[in-house]
């Protein structure tokens, strides 16, 4: 075993070391990782070694268990430099890879200090204009890589601000980030952690609003405790941080934050991977409040074929779009909303009727005010994924937040 892991390490290296020379050569900049692909036909994980070449955004793959080159030098439609930091998934060729590591330091030094993650949190009283957040956030230039929304216990809260335990102002903190769900996320770009500091603005939103206007507590917050949002400190903080939300490995504690659906008298929407691709996620966010129903639970998902394939399943052979659809929603990020509303037994059909027609340009021409009428591009680019009967809706939801949990 000990002769079998030095020998896959040394034709790593070597390869690594081969792709540099050659690279170096060309005078081209490239970066290089470790991806995993599972393979559901033989049921194994496969591993790559990938190149990637902003220049034109290709990629190079070399299969590390047959030791030879995978795939040549292509480039990918949707690629992007952004799209490259550990724990994404990529989309080559319809194979999902997920970037397990840097493979060089060259790549490792130059990838870290352009993808710093940090913690992100909207607190009880901002939660119903996270529309208007989410539009600062990506505004800001901010990549979404994690959301959901959670409501804390007494305990979770006190774990997570335990530094803070002993204070004066512990218990009210307590009660207030308890008062209600609260949306955490993972946000990454350049030195992340910093940026999203003055994003926030100063701790007191009084003071916010005199010094820095443009600030999310200036223009979200109340005051010093009821301030909007929250953000790490540090690295450190950040990374125990994002950790405790989105924990790193599949666990069953009462500690870790659970969703907040409610399975009930509800529908399922999906904001689509293109259209939180192109900035419309918190506009989305916005017109679905404004029109008066309730985001009641939501969290970020990153589907895989297969899971995508188990949730499109009625629409295949039925629609013509359904491989468009399905290549859609494995193309990137994608956001799992519970919709409630004061409609009750109506909320399915009167959200439908919101949503739009399937098809865009026809949503234009008879409800010019609906979602995929504004947002969405064409039937397989249409922006969102709705609920099609009111018994599909319940179902739909605890796919999404009882089975894929």
């Amino acid at each position: 075993m000990a002769s079998k892991l030095f020998t896959i390490a040394l034709v790593v290296a070597l390869a690594a070391t081969l792709i540099n020379i050659y690279v170096k050569n060309k005078g081209e900049t490239r970066y290089l990782f470790h991806t995993e692909w599972y393979d559901p036909v033989s049921a194994t994980v496969r591993k790559f070694l990938l190149s990637f070449f902003p220049r034109d955004n290709s990629v190079e793959m070399y299969d590390l268990r047959s030791q030879r080159l995978f795939l040549k030098r292509l480039a990918v439609e949707g690629l992007d430099e952004k799209d490259f930091y550990l724990g994404n998934t990529i989309v080559v060729l319809s194979r999902q890879l997920k970037i397990t590591e840097y493979a060089d330091s060259t790549t490792r030094e130059i990838i870290s200090s352009k993808r710093q993650r940090t913690f992100a949190m909207v607190k009880p009283d901002a939660v119903h204009r996270l529309g208007e957040v989410i539009d600062v956030i990506q505004s800001r230039n901010f990549e979404v890589s994690q959301m959901k929304m959670v409501q804390l216990t007494r305990a979770q809260a006190g774990l997570f601000y335990r530094e803070h335990e002993g204070r004066p102002f512990f218990e009210p903190l307590l009660d207030y980030v308890t008062s209600g769900p609260v949306v955490a996320m993972e946000l990454i770009t350049t030195n992340a952690v910093q940026r999203w500091r003055e994003t926030l603005g100063p701790t007191d939103a009084e003071l916010a609003r005199r010094e820095a206007p443009d600030t999310i507590r200036a223009k979200f917050g109340k005051d010093k405790q009821s301030n909007a949002a929250h953000g790490s400190d540090s690295d450190v903080a950040a990374t125990r941080e994002i950790e405790f939300f989105f924990p790193s490995s599949k666990v069953h504690d009462i500690m870790v934050p659970q969703t907040t659906a409610r399975f009930l008298n509800n529908t399922c929407c999906i904001i689509k991977p293109h259209a939180i691709a192109e900035g419309n996620m918190g506009s989305i966010f916005k017109a679905i409040k404004d029109e008066g129903f309730e985001v009641s639970a939501l969290q970020m998902f990153r589907m895989d074929k297969i899971q995508a394939e188990e949730f499109l399943e009625v629409y295949k052979g039925v629609v013509s779009e359904y491989p468009g659809m399905l290549q859609q929603l494995i193309s990137g990020p994608s956001v799992a909303i519970e919709i409630t509303s004061i409609h009750a037994g109506q909320t399915p059909v009167k959200f439908r009727e919101f949503v739009g027609p399937a098809d865009p340009i026809v949503a234009k021409e008879l409800r010019p005010n609906s979602l995929r009428a504004r947002f969405g591009e064409n039937t397989v680019k249409n922006a969102l994924h709705c609920s099609d009967l009111p018994d599909d809706g319940p179902l739909e939801v605890e796919y999404f937040f009882k089975i894929l949990q």
